[in-house]
């Protein structure tokens, strides 16, 4: 490339389902890289396998990187020069390229039926359609050209097969794995087009795309390398060697526990989302958790992600989307793949709620409200947060931590209530409520001093007394200091909760 701004890559998943995490980390990679060098970050939707084609998946996409902040400089919805950016609206590009192939003997059309492919899977252990085999099966290189050419005009379904040549050794330059060196022998020729939907395979969609998308760098995961000699062959076959994009297969994600790559069943066994977004299955109607719907802060996955087969060459672990791209360099991932540690993402979106401004967290807090049937000030919502959020892990946490402040205790915790409250509790509460309504003012360190020398002054024990008020108010022995909470809860509140308590929590029997 002449200049940074030639830095093109894309991401490019198949509309065959929800995004799968390692899917997220590839395009959060592909998206650093590009930023970090000043280029363009393209998304192409790969849709090419018309039988796996899964309604709303596309929209899933999208709706998961810009949850993510995963910019798109051109896409399906941003446009861009190099549209259409949806692969079955390019079929007739394909097309073209099929047929430049064909005339310059680089490929050929293939008859074979599944029956008749099964056959010589079973007939030859190993079978490969390849240099040894390929004059043994109905292709056109077996066959007359006149048959060929009336097969083709009676309509029987056809592929386009890529003639691997024998005995060549491919070289794959990686950036992260270095020179990787195959025999061609091993490679079988591929299907590159089929007639039955008029749109190509992978393959050659894939390689054509990146040519006249003037892709620089094609970042991808391991799973991928296996094509990359091939991949590397149909460039030559086009003449196309001098644009071929730099090469670099990211280490996979890998179970939690155990061995092998991280599936669905993981997170459903261990309790941890693999999806960014809550999944609707159209067909199975089944639903999978995503990051989002739990409670987790975009900016917190996104840097537990980055983190995930790849480092800044220092000990920095809470990096923004910023730093993250100011340190980024494929020089500094993994080969190894990684192991996928959820209870570290918790860890970081712990981190981040401790690092969200209230106000915000307020705002992100807004629709557990409103399922919970609550209207509150944003102001008043802000500040209780404030007070809770160092023991939250997860949005919802935050509710299970501040509920109090927005709903009065409807039962009291049975274990508080049999250790804090005995025959005199009521008394004394009828007491405090006196105390309370007498002081001024309300703020923490005023109304604890006033409530603690009153108890001092009467001779009560200050740990029944409290936990008894705390009991009262928050409806068990837990939340933060009582004088915060007493600061933000209006007072009116706070008095009429302790009379209900008074009213409905039984005095203990004389023993």
């Amino acid at each position: 490339m002449d200049n940074a701004t030639d830095v093109r890559v894309r991401f490019a998943p198949s509309p065959t389902g929800p995004l799968h995490i390692g899917g997220v980390r590839t395009a959060l990679y592909n998206y650093l890289f590009a930023r970090s060098l000043g280029g363009k970050m393209i998304l192409r939707i790969e849709d090419t396998d018309s039988q796996r084609f899964v309604p709303g998946a596309e929209d899933y996409i999208n709706e998961s990187l810009a949850w993510l902040g995963i910019g798109i400089d051109e896409g399906v919805r941003e446009g861009g020069p190099y549209a259409p950016y949806r692969q079955s609206e390019r079929s007739a590009i394909y097309r073209k390229h099929v047929d430049e192939l064909l005339a310059a003997g680089k490929a050929y059309i293939a008859f074979d039926t599944p029956e008749e492919l099964a056959a010589a899977r079973e007939a030859t252990p190993n079978f490969q359609y390849d240099a040894s085999t390929r004059l043994k099966m109905r292709n056109s290189l077996s066959m007359p050209a006149e048959e060929v050419e009336k097969l083709i005009a009676d309509g029987v379904q056809h592929v386009v097969r890529f003639k691997v040549e024998p005995g060549e050794t491919v070289v794959v330059n990686d950036l992260i794995r270095g020179e990787v060196k195959i025999n061609s022998d091993i490679l079988d020729d591929k299907v590159l087009f089929k007639s039955a939907d008029n749109l190509p395979t992978y393959h050659l969609a894939n390689i054509v795309d990146d040519h006249l998308m003037k892709i620089s760098h094609v970042i991808r995961g391991e799973e991928w390398l296996p094509s990359a000699p091939l991949h590397v062959l149909l460039y030559r076959a086009f003449g196309w060697e001098d644009t071929m994009p730099k090469f670099a297969h990211l280490p996979l994600l890998l179970k939690p526990v155990g061995s092998g790559k991280l599936s669905k069943r993981d997170g459903d066994k261990l309790g941890f989302p693999v999806f960014p977004l809550e999944w609707h299955d159209p067909k199975s109607g089944e639903i999978s958790s995503g990051y989002r719907e739990r409670g987790y802060l975009p900016e917190a996955v996104v840097n537990f992600l980055a983190l995930l087969g790849w480092n800044p060459g220092d000990d920095s672990e809470l990096m923004d989307v910023d730093t993250l791209t100011s340190k980024f360099s494929l020089e500094h991932c993994s080969k190894a793949g990684a192991k996928f540690d959820y209870k570290k993402g918790l860890w970081f979106n712990h981190e981040y709620l401790m690092r969200t401004p209230d106000d915000k967290l307020a705002e992100l807090f807004v629709p557990i409200l409103k399922e919970k049937g609550v209207e509150a000030d944003p102001e008043y919502t802000a500040k209780a947060l404030g007070m809770v959020k160092q023991r939250a892990e997860l949005l919802p946490d935050l509710w299970e931590q501040a509920d109090f402040f927005f709903k009065a205790p409807e039962t009291y915790a049975e274990k508080d209530v049999r250790k804090r409250w005995n025959k005199d509790t009521p008394a004394i509460m009828e007491e405090l409520i006196g105390v309370l309504e007498g002081i001024d003012d309300m703020s923490s360190a005023n109304a604890e001093k006033i409530v603690l020398d009153w108890i001092a002054g009467k001779g009560y024990h200050l740990g029944n007394v409290m936990n008894a008020f705390r009991l009262a108010v928050v409806g068990a022995c837990r939340g933060p200091h009582m004088f915060d909470i007493t600061e933000l809860m209006p007072r009116e509140e706070v008095v009429r909760r302790i009379r209900r308590a008074i009213e409905v929590i039984p005095v203990p029997a004389e023993k």
